[in-house]
């Protein structure tokens, strides 16, 4: 499936000069949404995922209805403060300033096969911090997966030889 055709560009969003990927117009077509979250099981099959990472917020939107696909758990990373247990924390840089994302200590076993799953694959800021987190934890990323990639950014080259799967390129 063509799936770029469901995504919608914005000029001029949120800066000038920016051309932002819109996708929920993905998200509502619903035989499409299927369609996308199909296709990214198939290759969380072939790493043999154990469960399903996703960083807040659009990662939410992959990652749930991908593990519910594969019916394997799902681990929100999310943003520094938002948890309610022990977690742990790392800080990343982002374009503007500095974040930090978060997760449950008990999240992920020791040892754990872990996908992300991502809306969008930019310059890997978000993915290196999961990463980090997951590694943390003793988990092993087998893999990340993406509705889009924008491989002008080279996020890839922060998740060395991780396996990626992206739907759309630009």
């Amino acid at each position: 499936m063509d799936f770029k055709q469901y995504i919608r560009v914005i000029p001029d969003f949120p800066q000038p000069g920016i051309r932002f990927k819109d996708i929920t117009t993905l998200l509502k077509d619903g035989p499409a949404y299927h369609a996308a979250i199909q296709e990214l099981a198939v290759f969380a099959r072939e790493v043999q995922a154990d469960v399903i990472a996703g960083p807040e917020a659009r990662g939410f939107v992959v990652g749930a209805p991908l593990s519910y696909e594969m019916k394997i758990g799902f681990v929100p990373i999310r943003k520094s403060g938002k948890l309610p247990y022990e977690s742990i924390k790392a800080d990343y840089n982002l374009e503007y300033g500095k974040d930090a994302l978060a997760v449950h200590v008990d999240a992920i076993t020791p040892g754990q096969r872990v996908l992300i799953a991502d809306d969008l694959l930019a310059t890997g800021g978000t993915i290196e911090t999961t990463i980090q987190l997951i590694e943390q934890l003793g988990g092993k990323v087998v893999g990340a997966a993406f509705l889009i990639e924008l491989s002008y950014l080279d996020g890839r080259n922060k998740m060395g030889d991780i396996p990626v799967k992206s739907l759309i390129q630009y």
